[in-house]
């Protein structure tokens, strides 16, 4: 599995993976919050099968640089985007592919970038705004339970607050095992400092949602108690060219939770594009 690295405009280093086909259409996966690029777990080993898959550690997370500051400008989460996609020589018919605080990045992306090197863009349990008052940014119990003790450098504190999540992120029932505990490290390997800066922002992108320009899918848990399932009907309400996949009951982790649907909606998604 090639391991890559690119420098984005304020040189930060931003590392990502590369799997599947190369001359097949990209599909570059973008985590959540507290999370890096392997926690999409089999179901990015499924699509590497059809798909390029590009999964990138975002700035803070994963092997990719931590600078001191940044966090709070949508420019920078833009420009680690697009270092990735022109590192990899693509310029058109990407797509998108972003989990909770990932559909936030990809919105940044947008804003700046627009939709020239894209085809397509799918939000999984995504926030696309951040702060108080923003729809398309609302938390759930569990995030709201957590914070503020995931930003504690204590280990105790930042482990019991983490805790407050329980199954969300891998789904109800039978216990995930090997992906539960592959999420919490990494959430725990993530600096606290990290943790803490991207939550200081407030922003929406709704009329970057209206003036989308390519079709998008959204899949959402509607039992989701880290980003409410009300940020992701508020997306669905301002793209124009939306599918939406409201999953009864599921949690914060689709992709985990039921691995064999994910993957086969995001496939047929993304054959549909042409």
């Amino acid at each position: 599995m090639p391991i890559r690295e690119v420098r984005s405009a304020d040189g930060t280093a931003i590392v990502y993976r590369v799997t599947g086909p190369e001359d097949a259409r990209p599909l570059l996966l973008i985590h959540g919050w507290s999370a890096n690029l392997q926690c999409w777990g089999a179901a990015a080993d499924d699509l590497a099968k059809r798909y390029r898959v590009i999964a990138m550690d975002l700035r803070g997370h994963g092997y990719s640089d931590a600078p001191e500051s940044g966090y709070n400008d949508s420019a920078n989460w833009a420009a680690d985007v697009a270092a990735v996609l022109d590192g990899e020589g693509i310029t058109s018919d990407a797509v998108l592919l972003g989990w909770s605080y990932g559909g936030l990045v990809i919105s940044d992306y947008l804003s700046v970038h627009g939709t020239g090197a894209i085809g397509g863009v799918v939000l999984v349990g995504a926030i696309t705004g951040i702060g108080p008052g923003q729809p398309g940014g609302m938390v759930g119990p569990a995030m709201k339970a957590a914070i503020p003790g995931v930003f504690e450098e204590r280990s105790g504190a930042a482990l019991r607050a983490f805790g407050a999540f329980g199954n969300a992120m891998t789904g109800a029932g039978e216990d995930k095992g090997i992906d539960a505990q592959r999420m919490f490290g990494a959430s725990l390997g993530t600096l606290p400092r990290v943790r803490k800066a991207l939550f200081v922002r407030t922003l929406g992108h709704d009329e970057v949602l209206r003036n989308l320009n390519v079709p998008a899918l959204i899949i959402h848990g509607t039992a989701d108690p880290v980003a409410d399932v009300s940020a992701g009907e508020h997306a669905a309400q301002l793209i124009p060219n939306v599918r939406t996949s409201f999953w009864e009951g599921a949690q914060h982790g689709p992709f985990i939770e039921d691995r064999d649907r994910f993957v086969g909606e995001v496939t047929e998604f993304v054959d549909a594009l042409g």
